[in-house]
């Protein structure tokens, strides 16, 4: 509530005094007011409007899109708040008499519409950054209601002060009043940044810089006092971020010495060229500085993945997983995944590739021939139905196949998780059999286990524990190695040129001589 209440009274209070002034102006020069009256409210309406089509259009969109609108409005409030502060403090001064040499110029070309298009700019420049700045504030604060009926009476007071001031009632030292409301609302800018940052990694365009570096939850827990001064009106957070802090600093530090630097201490032209020369040397030696010497991330993925039986997981069913390119291996057996469809999809919280694969393999070693005895064991405890020890006596050839249908997914080169089913079909001829016979077994030779498999439930979460190391090392090394660098030295760049300039010569035009 005090934040808002604050941007109300400032920002309604300079358009009450440009309103104020003019108004005063023309009342000494005998001249009606209608005009005027008409742009200020013309003004007024189309700053109300925008505010309130901005918020409808902001609850009328998906949440992620509101984060975005969210992120974008707090962006330009800023820009707004930082323009306005520097302004105000070079120009509250002077303001009074500039307003009133404007109204007689355009009273000297007798234009009274000139004098209305003043008021309405004036009105609504003021209320265009009154609108954004609120909003951006009141979307950001612990509870809507309070910081809205804040704004409400900081501009109901600005108004009264407006009309006080331009009755002459009431003096009030311009200069020194925009200059200590203008620490004030720096501080509710920078909280603004934090913010900005903030909606920027919840609509998903900042992922990098998210590591917590403090726990204020101490300093701000919700419903007190400290929490609504803290968070509420300076826009600090209980978690703030490492981005956002840096971001807050960024901000602040800069803007607070542009504005309030010592009058006495500030350089000389001359100075203030060499030192945005050096600045620009400075931000464009530490943009190569960072870029050169950022370290790789260094995040290492499992190469391999056992598998166990889906019925019991503590028992192996068979050789571990490798992915291998476009090879997917289960010791000797190999599955070719060049043909197999992929399908984009969320796996254990990740983006990932789907697919289901089918393969068969001639099982290598496996015996040739194989008695009764041997068949019986691997039916289960009794011979198939249509094989007789008296007409089939054996032994017979066999040849083993191994069946593989497999369900698993990628994400880049590794793999993610993977499930599937084996079994093992015997074709039995000879040994008294008229026709060769098929069968379905339980087990096969050696040992290995048959039936459903998955892999196993602590290498699949490691896999994506690993996966998602990568993805924030990479998205970390993309904006501190060459994103950030590349924001250096554009500043660099903006240093530069205003140096260059500054230090153009003014052109020279000699006098022609009649």
């Amino acid at each position: 509530m005090l934040a808002t209440f604050i941007i109300g009274l400032r920002e309604g209070l300079e358009a009450a005094l440009i309103v104020g002034i003019i108004a005063a102006f023309l009342r000494a020069r005998g001249e009606r007011l209608t005009e005027m009256w008409l742009g200020v409210a013309a003004a007024v309406a189309l700053a109300v409007g925008v505010g309130a089509g901005l918020a409808l259009v902001e609850a009328a969109l998906p949440h992620s899109a509101q984060e975005k609108l969210e992120c974008v409005i707090a962006a330009v409030a800023v820009v707004f708040v930082t323009l306005m502060v520097l302004w105000m403090t070079r120009h509250a001064a002077g303001l009074k008499g500039q307003i009133e040499r404007d109204a007689d110029a355009a009273l000297g070309q007798g234009s009274r519409v000139a004098l209305a298009a003043m008021a309405f700019l004036a009105v609504l420049r003021e209320g265009f950054e009154t609108a954004v700045f609120l909003l951006a504030t009141i979307s950001g604060a612990q509870t809507g209601h309070w910081a809205a009926l804040g704004a409400a009476l900081g501009l109901a007071a600005s108004v009264a002060l407006g009309w006080a001031i331009a009755q002459g009632g009431m003096r009030l030292n311009l200069g020194r009043f925009f200059r200590w409301t203008g620490v004030f609302l720096i501080l509710v800018a920078a909280g603004l940044v934090l913010q900005t940052l903030r909606s920027a990694h919840e609509a998903g365009w900042l992922l990098a810089g998210q590591q917590r570096i403090a726990d204020l939850s101490w300093l701000v827990a919700p419903g007190t006092v400290r929490s609504a001064l803290i968070t509420g009106v300076l826009g600090i957070p209980a978690d703030p971020r490492l981005i956002e802090v840096l971001g807050w600093i960024a901000y602040l530090i800069p803007v607070a010495a542009l504005t309030y630097w010592p009058r006495a201490l500030r350089p000389d032209p001359r100075t203030a060229q060499w030192l945005r020369g050096s600045l620009a040397v400075a931000f464009a030696a530490l943009a190569v500085g960072i870029a050169a010497l950022w370290p790789q991330p260094q995040v290492t993925l499992p190469d391999h993945a056992p598998r166990v039986l889906e019925s019991d997981v503590d028992t192996s069913a068979g050789p571990d997983l490798r992915l291998q390119g476009q090879v997917l291996e289960m010791g000797a057996t190999r599955v070719d995944l060049t043909g197999a469809e992929a399908t984009p999809e969320r796996h254990l919280g990740l983006p990932s590739l789907h697919r289901e694969v089918q393969t068969q393999t001639e099982i290598a070693g496996a015996p040739g021939q194989i008695d009764l005895a041997t068949l019986a064991q691997l039916a289960g405890g009794r011979l198939p139905v249509g094989v007789s020890p008296a007409r089939n006596p054996g032994p017979f050839v066999a040849e083993w196949t191994r069946l593989e249908q497999v369900t698993f997914w990628t994400a880049g080169d590794a793999l993610l998780d993977a499930q599937g089913r084996s079994a093992v079909t015997l074709r039995l001829s000879g040994g008294g059999l008229t026709t060769p016979r098929t069968l379905r077994v339980d087990m096969a030779p050696g040992g290995m286990a048959t039936g459903a498999w998955v892999m196993a439930p602590a290498a699949a979460q490691g896999a994506a524990d690993a996966l998602r190391s990568v993805r924030r090392a990479r998205i970390e090394h993309q904006f501190w190695a060459r994103e950030l660098p590349v924001i250096l030295f554009l500043i660099a760049l903006a240093l530069a040129a205003s140096a260059l300039a500054r230090a153009r010569p003014a052109p020279f035009f000699p006098a022609r001589s009649l």
